[in-house]
């Protein structure tokens, strides 16, 4: 059903195309990839976030793009591109983003390494005896395991795995018949990067399997190998019959994963056409399928020398804040049941709430405890704490969502370890993905029941709290926690509810709810004047959203959207946008946290939580925001929104013709990085250390 609003703005030139809008977002972390403000290894590591991010762009979005071409079956985007057009467009963008890489790593970052004794040679550099060293290495070590496959018409065609490095090898027999090869590059197994001695030098695991190649293919000259590398489609369907569970049924679809349809083929430029349309045809795959790469493929294998122990070439590490109510000796349950805390991590320490949940655990008065997780980290301390409090005789629930993309294994390994301890497991919902980030610690205390409620826009993982900013909020607040008892009997029970006192709930009542917000801003606009929004998340792509946001611009309302990723909204176009301004960060830390600020006539409104404003989080899934209610916090996080708005170091603006342009400090001296700034006036925004100036 389309909306009035949809109806009077469907004009497609007011939408930014989201595939387009990803691949920008790459580029501006191949900016902070060139950024000599990070230390060295940082800047390699962005490379490799470049490398993740693409593999995943292809893996999920152009897959479905395929699917949609193949099956003559698409619903049209707001900005109204075909997905035929919008595949030739995505191969334009992604051979520069190549280019661009190859330009970042060879000319900048590998002299820059070099330079700090970290080197990357090939095998032209090396000495005698550590050629000698390293083929005796691939002798004993590394050629038992190799395995090479013909490739011609008498055999089937090899099965290339997803993401994997390969060299085809162009082959002369003794009779001068030419035959084609391919072997895979064990680099799961090795690493990438293989040590030459203890130097810092590194040579490149398929040059020293190159170099070897006449062991082999004995009787045969290679006259030249390349490298390739396939990208499988890695959207999984969960299919359930009457005799599968939802776990079963997600553990078969992530097995298939591994054989999803090709998407993409990466290639040596230098490889010979012949060899490239034998391999491309075998694999089904159209010329617009298939990138010459030059240089590196793979840029996702960077991590490796980013874990190099260098930590001169590292991020300074420090210590993330504690309110003092929170410390180690304090009465944990009295503090919250006190007044409400917020967290803003990774600038304040995750620590509390593990500590909490240890304290429950153990505390004879705590009856239950129930948590959702969505990406859990693989050494998590969560897990053994409530192990723990189970068998210490509390009830522990727990929402575990399966189909979280790329951690569906390792979810389904806690699933069952969970279990196995008695822990009450609800694996989400077949339809639904589970995304609210919600923590209840049920207490009986002289007054009665208490209940303790942990609310956040981020992951019950102690990982990602130290490198995502993100939002967490401990209350014990009656109406809030009446809402999460009911949203957690919703989730693990037939219980339907579409009404909640304080809580925005997808996918019942958050869009609407947020629509209603900008209705309300329009109407304090007219009535005084001062209509102001800004929000902070990492989509904006819902067209309902974007046109409710476009009406109240046209009203004059005054709106600051900081979006950090995907962004199909146009700031800046007269007559329907140009109210709106939006700026993305990208710096140190990812920016996961979500804000939704409505200025509300001088009675303003701060929402937080886990939801951003995408089809996919409004209407797919079970999202959650929540009101801050305590009038200093909000005050608080009103700040902390000036100062990411402020940032004129980390920072992009977003234009009307869907180009990002970086924002230049007017005054070198006064520059603000909001990373930066939060670092160091930490327990500043919260009340709980002197103010120090800005």
């Amino acid at each position: 059903m389309v909306s009035e609003d949809q109806q009077h703005f469907n004009n497609p030139s007011y939408y930014i195309n989201r595939e387009l809008s990803w691949l920008a977002f790459n580029r501006r972390v191949l900016a902070e990839a060139n950024d000599e403000m990070h230390p060295l290894l940082e800047q390699v590591k962005f490379l490799a976030i470049c490398g993740n991010n693409l593999d995943e762009f292809f893996m999920v979005r152009v897959s479905g793009l395929r699917h949609q071409v193949k099956d003559g079956v698409w619903k049209l985007p707001p900005d109204g591109t075909m997905p035929s057009d919008l595949l030739w467009k995505i191969q334009i963008e992604v051979d520069e983003l190549n280019r661009l890489y190859e330009i970042c790593w060879k000319e900048y970052l590998m002299p820059r390494l070099e330079k700090a004794g970290i080197s990357i040679i090939s095998v032209s550099d090396l000495t005698v005896d550590e050629e000698s060293i390293l083929r005796e290495y691939f002798r004993t070590t590394i050629y038992p395991i190799l395995t090479p496959m013909a490739i011609d018409a008498a055999r089937p065609f090899p099965f290339i795995s997803n993401l994997s490095i390969n060299l085809a090898v162009v082959l002369r027999s003794l009779e001068g018949r030419r035959y084609f090869a391919r072997l895979k590059i064990p680099s799961p197994l090795f690493g990438r990067f293989i040590p030459v001695g203890s130097t810092g030098r590194f040579i490149l695991l398929e040059d020293l399997v190159a170099d070897n190649l006449a062991l082999l293919f004995p009787g045969m000259r290679v006259e030249g190998s390349y490298r390739f590398r396939l990208t499988r489609d890695a959207e999984i369907k969960v299919v359930i019959d009457e005799a599968s569970d939802l776990l079963s049924a997600v553990e078969e679809s992530v097995e298939c994963r591994r054989t999803g349809v090709p998407v993409r083929l990466e290639v040596d430029p230098a490889m010979p056409t012949d060899l490239i349309l034998l391999i491309s045809e075998r694999l089904g795959l159209k010329q617009n399928d298939v990138y010459g790469v030059p240089g590196f493929i793979g840029h996702a294998d960077l991590w490796q020398l980013h874990g190099l122990a260098r930590p001169d070439l590292l991020d300074e590490p420090f210590i993330p804040f504690v309110p003092i109510p929170l410390s180690a000796e304090s009465d944990l349950f009295a503090a919250i049941r006190f007044q409400d805390f917020f967290f803003y991590h990774p600038y304040d320490s995750f620590n509390p709430l593990v500590r909490l949940l240890r304290q429950a655990a153990t505390d004879r008065d705590v009856l239950a405890i129930k948590i959702t997780f969505y990406r859990i980290d693989k050494g998590s301390p969560i897990i053994d704490i409530l192990m723990k409090a189970r068998q210490h005789g509390k009830q522990v629930t727990v929402v575990l969502e399966l189909k979280a993309k790329f951690d569906e294994q390792n979810n389904i390994t806690w699933a069952r370890t969970l279990e196995q301890e008695g822990v009450h497991v609800v694996y989400g919902h077949e339809r639904l993905k589970i995304h609210a980030k919600l923590c209840m610690i049920v207490r009986r205390e002289s007054d009665g029941i208490c209940r303790y409620v942990h609310l956040s826009s981020g992951n019950y993982n102690t990982v990602t709290t130290k490198i995502y900013g993100d939002i967490g909020y401990l209350t014990a607040n009656p109406k809030i926690a009446a809402d999460v008892t009911e949203l957690f009997n919703l989730l693990t029970g037939y219980v339907s509810h579409e009404e909640y006192r304080k809580l925005l709930v997808a996918p019942v009542t958050l869009r609407q709810g947020i629509l209603d917000r900008i209705d309300r801003e329009i109407c304090c606009h007219q009535e005084h004047g001062d209509g102001y929004i800004a929000l902070k998340l990492n989509g904006l792509l819902d067209p309902d959203i974007i046109a409710g946001l476009y009406r109240a611009s046209c009203a004059g309302v005054r709106m600051d959207l900081n979006v950090r990723g995907l962004c199909a909204l146009r700031p800046g176009i007269p007559g329907v946008s140009e109210n709106i301004t939006i700026t993305s960060i990208v710096g140190r830390f990812l920016e996961h946290a979500r804000i939704y600020h409505f200025h509300n006539g001088g009675d303003d409104e701060v929402l937080l939580g886990s939801s951003d404003m995408m089809q996919r989080n409004l209407r797919r899934r079970v999202e959650v925001l929540f009101p801050v209610l305590d009038a200093a916090i909000k005050r608080a996080l009103i700040r902390v929104m000036k100062i990411h708005l402020k940032d004129d170091v980390k920072s992009w603006r977003l234009h009307s013709d869907g180009k990002y342009e970086k924002i230049r400090p007017v005054a070198p001296d006064g520059a603000c990085n909001s990373q930066a700034w939060l670092i160091k006036h930490r327990g500043v925004w919260h009340g709980w250390k002197e103010q120090e100036e800005d």
